[in-house]
């Protein structure tokens, strides 16, 4: 049988969330283990803290309103598990209880603690990202102390139960207000919620178990790898608190600018000048490339302003696949500004050859132009 969520919160079935979270919260005050450690009163708290799980879910709330129980497969009382289902009620018992929950107070942390990550940028040019390189890098980072092996300790002493919280990482005051004595807990000072401390501690690492050290390391970079890229490197990172387990170094890439080549992706674009007489008569050039070194691209015979000349697979590579992008050469004509008498003259012959050709001035209809003048129109007409 589906139980009464509204009927555990005192609300109606017509109650708006925000009476949902009100009638809760008064009910959470008055019966949370830390301020009500009455055995019926914590077996309330938990059908109190399932029914808002479940009317504060708005498909959750739908399936009660049909008769259904959302909770009735789930484990525990009615289909709640433990503290398993407080995980939306975080904010509530922050602001009311301290981050207590509901199984009691939370346990001591422990001195070993998992090491944080580190990031190192380093530069690479464009060659270097298209073959793949190892780099060697200089890391400033916590390493294990090689005195204790993270112990903390001197020689063979041992770390001691902690006398101001007894080993429970935390002390817990109790405050007046006007919800009435309410528990609170923070870290403890003395072991920094770690529940036990040092009396002799290492002389080289103070009893924190890792010390800072530079070093050398080896990274090696993938070929393909772009600016603003990470590479992981597992376990190179700060090693924890207590000598515990390293984190993962990230390198990330720096992509210096390249004198002939703009990277889009994994294709390289460049511009070649080209004179107006090849342009007109075909040509064939040598162009640098990244990998492939110095490599022909046919420049076609009639080759207009703006146009482009593709040389496939010649661009970079894709990053861990045997694909490359393109290089894609940008033709720019270059029309001769200074002309000695013979060439003016072989030129003028070569007009009059092509004495069907005129200057022209386009109309905004013309096929040529045609988008162009009609994205201008829509502009000014403000469409």
């Amino acid at each position: 049988m589906a139980r009464d969520y509204y009927g555990l919160l005192g609300v109606g079935r017509n109650a708006s969330d925000q009476e949902i979270k009100r009638a809760y919260r008064k009910l959470a005050r008055e019966l949370h283990p830390d301020v009500n450690p009455d055995a019926d009163a914590q077996e309330r708290f938990r059908d109190v803290s399932a029914a808002y799980e479940v009317l504060s879910d708005a498909e959750k709330r739908r399936i009660v309103d049909m008769g259904g129980d959302p909770l009735e497969s789930g484990g525990g009382p009615g289909g709640f598990s433990g503290a398993a289902g407080f995980g939306g009620l975080g904010d509530v018992f922050e602001a009311f209880f301290g981050g207590m929950n509901a199984s009691g107070p939370r346990r001591p942390r422990g001195r070993v603690q998992p090491g944080a990550d580190s990031l190192l940028r380093t530069r690479l040019s464009l060659a270097e990202c298209a073959v793949g390189v190892t780099k060697h890098l200089t890391v400033d980072t916590a390493v294990l102390c090689d005195l204790c092996q993270g112990a903390g300790t001197n020689g063979n002493s041992k770390p001691v139960r902690c006398e101001t919280c007894g080993g429970a990482g935390e002390v817990q005051t109790v405050q007046r207000s006007f919800l009435g004595q309410v528990m609170t807990s923070r870290p403890c000072p003395t072991c920094r919620g770690a529940g036990e401390t040092i009396p002799d501690p290492c002389r080289k690492c103070g009893g924190d178990g890792r010390v800072r050290s530079r070093r050398e390391i080896a990274a090696p970079i993938p070929a393909g790898v772009a600016n603003g890229m990470r590479v992981r490197l597992a376990a190179q990172g700060e090693v924890g608190p207590g000598g515990g387990p390293a984190g993962d170094l990230y390198v990330e890439i720096v992509e210096q600018p390249h004198d002939m080549f703009v990277r889009d992706g994994d294709d390289l674009h460049c511009t070649i000048r080209v004179p107006m007489v090849d342009a007109a008569l075909g040509a064939t050039v040598v162009v640098d490339t990244v990998l492939d070194g110095p490599t022909e691209l046919t420049i076609p015979a009639g080759t207009q302003p703006g146009e482009v000349s593709v040389l496939r697979a010649h661009g970079m590579p894709k990053l861990r696949s045997s694909a490359r992008g393109d290089m894609i050469a940008h033709l720019d004509i270059v029309v001769p500004t200074k002309l000695d008498a013979k060439q003016s003259d072989l030129l003028r012959k070569y007009k009059a050859m092509r004495n069907g050709e005129r200057t022209e001035v386009l109309s905004a209809q013309s096929e040529h132009n045609s988008g162009l003048f009609a994205r201008l129109r829509a502009s000014f007409s403000g469409r």
